[in-house]
């Protein structure tokens, strides 16, 4: 798949005859939430491939994660882990975490054609790396699009061993400056000898003041500066059970 990825798209020629070529119908549209700008586009071939990658970011036996470790061997070999990184967070979090786009791809009564159109869009308009957006293809190829957002969570954890990077989830009840979340990202790293640190921030009320810091393997680290933790500690230190009353 590695080596499918990397080969150069070329025009895609039907096999129809010039006649059946004119008679044929114009491709599907569909309009996305996402206010993509639909137009003709040239259809390129699937490239499909059945080498492993020798980088060592295999990981994983699950389809979502050999589909990530070949993107992510891919990435390897262009030096681009981290921009690539970047379009697969983007294709999950702006265009497949949208359910009815994702129920369009994975619909069996919608030709592959129209799928391949629209995922050429997107990438277009993403200005997705030629690989990345070969490989989204390969999805729609495949049909596995519906594991799309398994293959971004595993490619980001593949990402993060090879950069030696440590992710940690900062939960606050208003947005923090960026000098607070730089030194957070400071202490993480000396907390974890990390190479790198990459911040994900939340808002949570609940917390009423202060910060919370998740890291480690499924954020199985905390850090709690709440105060709704200090609160919680104080509530728990007047407990002191029943008293007796001195007659």
């Amino acid at each position: 798949m590695a080596a499918a990825l990397q080969q150069t798209p070329i025009t895609f020629r039907s096999r129809s005859p010039p006649s059946a070529q004119l008679q044929s119908k114009p491709p599907t549209k569909l309009s996305l939430s996402s206010n993509f700008k639909l137009t003709r586009l040239t259809l390129r071939p699937l490239l499909r491939g059945r080498n492993r990658g020798r980088s060592g970011a295999r990981m994983a036996n699950t389809a979502s994660g050999s589909y990530a470790s070949a993107l992510a061997d891919v990435a390897l070999a262009n030096g681009t882990l981290a921009a690539t990184a970047a379009d697969v967070e983007k294709l999950a979090s702006e265009v497949f975490s949208d359910e009815a786009v994702l129920s369009y791809f994975t619909n069996p009564t919608v030709r592959d054609e129209a799928k391949r159109e629209i995922a050429d869009e997107i990438s277009r308009s993403l200005k997705l790396q030629p690989h990345v957006a070969n490989f989204v293809n390969i999805l729609v190829d495949m049909k596995r699009v519906d594991l799309i957002k398994e293959i971004a969570a595993e490619f980001e954890l593949i990402a993060n061993r090879l950069s030696e990077t440590e992710v940690a989830t900062v939960a606050s009840v208003v947005e923090l400056e960026p000098q607070h979340l730089a030194e957070i990202a400071k202490r993480v790293q000396k907390l974890t000898g990390a190479k790198n640190v990459k911040l994900k921030t939340v808002i949570d009320k609940s917390l009423l003041a202060g910060i919370t810091i998740r890291y480690g393997n499924s954020g199985s680290k905390l850090i709690d500066l709440s105060v709704k933790k200090q609160l919680e500690e104080i509530a728990a230190q007047l407990d002191l059970g029943d008293i007796q009353l001195v007659g």
